[in-house]
């Protein structure tokens, strides 16, 4: 493993080391006992990766099934990952524990130099980083990902298996900590997260910098000595040199830098999100002269922001930007959950309908129940502009279409489902059918 210099400063000509703590050792606690429904322990395409180069190099099918039936047991203690090294305790049959590790090869500095410089190739690829996902295009850096024969298994045991059972459960329940957090994987190749995400900034703002350098070299410009000796007042004024022309607004809004995660800094995650709904306010002021959220309320604007989150609220930094924005405005997480469905069943329109009780006028609202009926649905019970039965319900909006909504039977728990329509029939059918 390469020293990074005793002192705070890079030699002259150096490449950049990333940050002088050291964050090369992390342990996991022991993680559940599961049992994998299809049999696989892993979920994402480096995991799998990593079950794959295990099974491959396996000599005895049946060590894998019996090692495999012991990560699903928790037969794993805490695991400790090092650069090119993982550790554990396994027990077997025997009371004592018996210790067990995975070896591998790390990367050199070249190779890590490629696989920082095509991570920070694309905005896209740092993004999905700090999301804890691995973009495919990475799959190609060489060493990165472990081939048949890579793992080297070892254990206490008296098995002379390759690998034993003890050794197979370890890269088992390991695939499980790959699929939580990929950084696992770069730190058994070498390098820890906080020197990973601090190298990739660096290189995000040499790039940014250098872009910035690059587009201002090619605006039109005046020279300050013709404006002040033009300028009114001056020895021998002159009119005035026109301005240069606006710039040309942009065909999309910009991307913002890459925040890595700091202790004493904001999250990432906000700021990220901020600066990307401001710059997409921006631009469309540009574009249209209109900024259509100037008009939403607080919790309106929540709602909308969290809706342009993607995702269910399943993943952390979903979860995360509910819990946040929830408690600012004091609603719960299921609040605001409840009102982001609304508002991709129908947006501004549909929170209303979600939020907004009315008594709509004679007409469309009296012709549905008979027009339910006619098309063999059930008996519908009319309150206000809904019409409900034990679990199923539409809402007539103010704009005239009907919104579908679902509940557990007889729990009054309310949750917008399908697609609104002007047909009351057509609403439900849409419902039915998902």
């Amino acid at each position: 493993m390469n020293r990074r210099p005793a002192t705070g400063r890079r030699p002259a000509g150096a490449r950049y080391a990333g940050p002088l703590h050291d964050d090369r050792r992390r342990t996991f606690p022991p993680l559940a006992p599961r049992e994998a429904p299809d049999g696989r322990f892993a979920a994402t395409w480096w995991g799998n990766a990593w079950v794959e180069a295990l099974e491959d190099t396996a000599l005895d099918a049946a060590r894998l099934a019996r090692g495999k039936a012991y990560a699903g047991r928790g037969h794993v203690d805490a695991i400790t990952v090092t650069p090119g090294r993982v550790v554990a305790y396994v027990h077997g049959t025997r009371p004592r524990p018996y210790r067990t590790e995975i070896r591998l090869r790390t990367l050199g500095d070249d190779d890590w130099e490629r696989f920082l410089d095509e991570a920070a190739a694309r905005p896209d690829h740092i993004a999905a980083l700090l999301d804890k996902d691995v973009p495919h295009a990475l799959e190609a850096v060489t060493g990165l990902l472990p081939a048949p024969g890579d793992l080297i298994p070892d254990c206490s045991c008296p098995d002379d298996g390759y690998p034993c059972k003890h050794a197979a459960a370890l890269c088992y329940q390991s695939a499980r900590l790959l699929d939580e957090d990929p950084f696992v994987l770069f730190l058994m190749r070498g390098r820890g997260e906080q020197e990973i995400l601090a190298a990739l900034t660096h290189r995000n703002a040499a790039r940014s910098a250098a872009e910035a350098s690059t587009a201002t070299s090619l605006l039109p410009t005046v020279p300050a000595r013709h404006v002040l000796d033009t300028a009114p007042g001056s020895a021998g004024s002159r009119p005035l040199p026109p301005l240069p022309p606006p710039l040309p607004v942009p065909a999309q809004p910009g991307r913002p830098p890459v925040h890595p995660p700091d202790p004493h800094a904001p999250d990432p995650l906000a700021l990220d999100l901020l600066a990307t709904e401001a710059a997409s306010r921006a631009h469309t002021f540009l574009v249209t002269g209109h900024d259509p959220v100037a008009a939403l309320t607080p919790w309106q604007d929540a709602v909308r922001l969290a809706a342009a989150h993607p995702g269910s609220g399943l993943t952390a930094s979903t979860r995360a930007l509910y819990r946040d924005l929830g408690y600012a405005l004091d609603r719960t997480p299921t609040d605001l959950a409840r009102a982001v469905a609304a508002w991709r069943q129908g947006g501004l329109a549909g929170l209303a309908v979600l939020e907004e009780p009315w008594d709509p006028p004679a007409g469309p609202f009296d012709r549905a129940r008979p027009a339910l009926l006619a098309a063999d649905y059930p008996s519908f019970r009319p309150w206000r502009n809904r019409l409900s039965t034990r679990s199923l319900q539409l809402r007539l909006g103010r704009d005239g279409l009907w919104y579908g909504y679902e509940s557990d039977a007889d729990r009054e728990d309310w949750w917008p489902r399908g697609t609104p329509d002007p047909d009351p029939v057509g609403a439900l059918t849409d419902l039915l059918g998902r």
